[in-house]
């Protein structure tokens, strides 16, 4: 199959569901669609009936292009409206991956050495990119898409999951001095969140936290046992110093279980392009084996994840100019670093 236009590339991609844990249809619709353009495509196994993909044209790969197949829930079929496609997928990052596609076959017209990474579970644990890290390759550039507005990410925040446990005693809720309730302790550490002085960065701003879910209790007529919550904080400093943070937080009220943790990162920039900082997580600390890393993609952060997610056709177009554009000039640079030595 050879669909020309990011759009239609797009929204075919967008007919399929890939939630994460559920991307293996969606991974088998991209290897026909991928050598259906030519592309000699190899998969990297992730764990069973998933896998990530790795299109390429020779051995060895100069630069490569790379973001995610899988979405977050729900799934919301593909729609075009004017000059947007909507959907689950549109710009995070299915809308990313056709422009992407789009331009590695302009690349690959030119006679460059471009290699497409698509990689499952990015907005879980990351382990495709992972996956796809330990298998071997020369690849200088990496040029990975997540939604910056057309812009070149100078550096992102990193992220660290948390399960925060209280523990309590049950009792009946008619006696209520008999038992301890593990939901009131939380729920009285999780108020004190606000407070919590966390570390500042110039350049990626504040330290973030999410309190994404919340549960615990047996019945309404039981003092609560236990409880728990999940947090999610976005990351400008080390993830070890800012767990030691929320540990003094708990104190010995709720007990802090470290989770996934995703560094922040520093990234390159190029002359002539605006640009931003992304205050989400990526899969460029999993893929630093894959060369000197570069982000951009089409699309707001600020409507991925919603069920209104969406993307202009003209940014999916713009951005197959611009992935052109930063992989001649991001390899360019390499290779001056390199006959300066300094690289």
């Amino acid at each position: 199959m050879s669909i020309a236009h990011p759009a239609e590339l797009a929204f075919h991609l967008m007919q399929v569901e890939s939630t994460s844990g559920r991307e293996e249809e969606a991974v088998a619709l991209m290897e026909r669609l991928l050598v259906g353009r030519n592309w000699g495509v190899e998969r990297i196994p992730v764990s069973e009936g998933r896998d990530a993909l790795l299109a390429t044209m020779s051995e060895t790969i100069d630069v490569t292009l790379s973001t995610h197949l899988d979405t977050v829930p729900p799934y919301i079929p593909p729609s075009l409206d004017g000059a947007v496609l909507r959907g689950r997928g549109a710009c995070d990052a299915k809308g990313i991956a056709a422009s992407m596609i789009c331009a590695a076959d302009r690349l690959r017209a030119r006679g460059m050495r471009v290699g497409l990474l698509f990689v499952v579970g990015e907005e879980t644990t990351h382990d495709g990119a992972l996956a796809a890290n330990a298998h071997p390759n020369r690849s200088r550039v990496i040029v990975n898409g997540e939604p910056t507005e057309n812009t070149l990410a100078i550096g992102t925040k990193g992220a660290l999951r948390m399960l925060v446990r209280a523990h309590g005693k049950a009792a009946h809720s008619a006696y209520p001095h008999l038992g301890s309730s593990a939901i009131a302790t939380l729920v009285e550490r999780l108020a004190a969140l606000p407070a919590l002085e966390l570390p500042v960065d110039p350049v990626l701003g504040e330290t973030t936290v999410n309190i994404g879910s919340v549960s615990g209790g047996v019945a309404d007529n039981v003092v609560s046992p236990w409880a728990e919550a999940r947090l999610m904080v976005r990351l400008v400093s080390d993830a070890d110093e800012a767990l030691e943070l929320f540990r003094t937080w708990a104190g010995t009220a709720v007990v802090v279980e470290k989770g996934v943790s995703v560094p922040a990162v520093r990234l390159g920039v190029l002359p002539g392009f605006p640009t931003s900082v992304a205050a989400y997580a990526t899969d460029i600390p999993a893929l630093s084996a894959w060369g000197t890393p570069y982000l951009y993609g089409p699309g707001s952060i600020h409507v991925a994840h919603t069920m209104d997610e969406y993307v202009r056709i003209a940014d999916l177009e713009r951005a197959v100019d611009d992935y052109e554009r930063i992989a001649i000039a991001a390899l360019a640079l390499e290779r001056a670093r390199r006959d300066t030595g300094s690289a």
